[in-house]
């Protein structure tokens, strides 16, 4: 399978800057994955298309402020760095801008000398490995200095950090938001629940691997980039439950999507499980969970595009991801939704 036949044409204009002021407000574009019929919804709608029973499964993890500026100790050069991955208690697998400032040994100083950090090893990709130094509370303090990691499309300035965050978000480690999480509201939720939807958490934080392009023609040459995942017993519970009764498990977005699948065995049963998950789900992948999606519209020729290619059918997605065109749907991070049933 060809990288192209995942190509289609985006108008820069209908890349969403900002996220719109009442989060479940966005449009929804509902598929049937069978048949390919599309209807133009708005997002709070979603709540007519799901049945007493189903299981909505939503990614609760936390993105962190984890975009760094700092200086070199030696020249004052400015360096930029992004946390990546925690690998010990101070030390976090990072990009750095530019990498050519920063060999073994560099210390980066941020905020007047609140965080310093040393590189102590480069890794795959040109990623640096650094060790941070600070006095008190790390968390604190990358919530006083760092920003949100937005991605590269989006250009605007975040005003409100929350607006990058899904409003479950509970446990720190995303260098990205599950995005199909932020149409949702609190209220939303409580609607959904009373409607007798089981609402279950799973845990999957968000690499910015996300975000790297598939640069090899042949995808199933592409390496998947690995986010560690987590499932505790209550919740795969409540999952296993819905499926074992014969209901529908609706994944919210391609994290939880990645995260149930691989945590599902060949029997269809969800494990109670923690680890590194680096699956990669393109078309011809037989699902062994999920039996819905939502989701929002992703880059052309993504990992992501790949995995609802899976889901849905290419043929039925890529005209779906036309129609969105013509209709001017906003697109990406903070753009409008799908769901695909």
């Amino acid at each position: 399978m060809q990288l192209k036949d995942f190509y289609y044409d985006l108008p820069e204009e209908l890349i969403a800057q900002d996220p719109l002021i009442d989060r479940s407000s966005s449009r929804l574009m509902h598929m049937d994955r069978v048949t390919g019929d599309i209807k133009h919804k708005i997002f709070k709608d979603v709540i007519d298309y799901l049945q007493p029973g189903d299981c909505l499964v939503i990614n609760n993890t936390k993105v962190i402020p984890a975009r760094l500026f700092g200086a070199r100790e030696e020249t004052n050069a400015k360096i930029e760095v992004l946390l990546l991955k925690r690998v010990e208690e101070t030390l976090w697998e990072t990009l750095v801008k530019p990498g050519k400032k920063c060999k073994i040994g560099t210390k980066i100083i941020f905020g007047d000398g609140l965080l310093v950090g040393t590189v102590e090893s480069v890794v795959d990709d040109g990623n640096r490995l650094i060790r941070f130094d600070y006095d008190g509370i790390f968390e604190e303090i990358l919530d006083k200095l760092g920003q949100m990691p937005l991605p590269p499309y989006i250009t605007h300035e975040l005003k409100d950090k929350n607006r990058y965050q899904t409003v479950y978000a509970k446990y720190d480690g995303s260098a990205a938001a599950p995005t199909a999480g932020l149409h949702f509201t609190k209220e939303l939720l409580e609607q959904i629940n009373k409607k007798g939807v089981e609402i279950a958490n799973v845990t999957l934080h968000v690499g910015l691997g996300t975000f790297r392009p598939v640069k090899v023609e042949n995808i199933t040459e592409h390496h998947m980039h690995s986010e560690y995942y987590m499932i505790e017993e209550a919740e795969a519970q409540k999952i296993n439950r819905a499926k074992a009764n014969g209901h529908r498990v609706i994944a919210v977005g391609t994290t939880s999507c990645r995260t149930l699948e691989s945590a599902t065995d060949d029997l269809g049963v969800l494990q109670v499980k923690n680890g590194w998950t680096d699956i990669f789900i393109y078309p011809g992948y037989k699902f062994k969970m999920i039996d819905g999606l939502i989701t929002n519209f992703h880059l052309p020729e993504s990992t992501l595009l790949m995995l609802v290619s899976a889901f849905a059918g290419k043929e039925h997605i890529m005209a779906a991801y036309e129609e969105a065109v013509r209709e001017k749907y906003r697109f990406f991070s903070f753009g409008d939704a799908m769901m695909l049933l």
